[in-house]
């Protein structure tokens, strides 16, 4: 008898450690964003400035970071504000390789990739703090270095290109399809304006396609939208089907 009510408990708590492991793994990743590529996403200056209808005085003649972002990125934690305290030994790579060109010297489009992409991004332990998240960025802007790789290949600004032309350019370079995006053509326009290029990686920091699920496409489009008063100026993939005009900086 007590070795059968021995057993009846040890059979129980045997079921109760897996219900509570169960219960504990479940908890622990209700709240975690659920997120299968990072995006590496990089602006044309000169784009960029159109967009928004400004004039900008002594932007960038290359590429710069928009943003480091999931595909998953919905401002995964409002709790966890910005600190410009936590990068302030990073401020010069910043201020370079990925600025504000619509507001120089200001942190605010940092603030919003913390609070929109990086704490998402914050659900891998490698990218779990500011400083990480920001620093991982320009560690992969510097690894990819597209300008470079887009004027070795002979893709210049002041001119006009097929989308094909500079997609291989990348595929070739990186083995991996980007996604390339565009302003459609403006009113006089004959072509579509280049305005922003997307390199993928895996969780690993690997190479990887920039494929969309067409469910995604609404989201990563609102992800390239700026707010321009009561508008929206959006980016789009390339038509294919229309030459891009690479605008050259004035």
């Amino acid at each position: 008898m007590k070795n059968s009510l021995r057993y009846i408990l040890l059979i129980t708590c045997s079921l109760c450690g897996i219900h509570c492991s169960f219960m504990d793994s479940s908890l622990s990743t209700k709240n975690t964003p659920e997120w299968k590529k990072l995006i590496l996403t990089h602006h044309w200056p000169v784009t960029v400035c159109k967009m928004a209808e400004q004039k900008c005085e002594g932007i960038p003649n290359y590429w710069t970071l928009h943003g480091l972002w999931t595909d998953k990125s919905q401002m995964c934690n409002k709790s966890w504000p910005f600190d410009y305290s936590e990068i302030k030994d990073i401020l010069a790579e910043l201020n370079k390789y990925w600025p504000d060109v619509l507001h120089p010297n200001c942190s605010q489009l940092w603030k919003h990739e913390w609070q929109k992409h990086g704490t998402c991004a914050a659900s891998l332990p490698c990218l779990n703090t500011q400083h990480k998240y920001f620093s991982k960025g320009l560690e992969l802007y510097t690894r990819i270095s597209l300008s470079s790789a887009l004027e070795k290949s002979g893709i210049k600004p002041a001119n006009t290109y097929k989308v094909e032309e500079i997609e291989n350019v990348i595929l070739n370079v990186y083995g991996v399809v980007p996604k390339i995006q565009c302003i459609p053509p403006q009113q006089g326009e004959d072509a579509q304006t280049l305005g922003q290029i997307e390199i993928c990686f895996t969780k690993d920091f690997d190479l990887r396609n920039c494929t969309v699920e067409p469910k995604d496409e609404l989201l990563l489009t609102k992800q390239t939208s700026r707010k321009l008063g009561a508008s929206y100026v959006e980016l789009h993939v390339c038509d294919k089907l229309i030459d891009i005009y690479y605008p050259p900086v004035q």
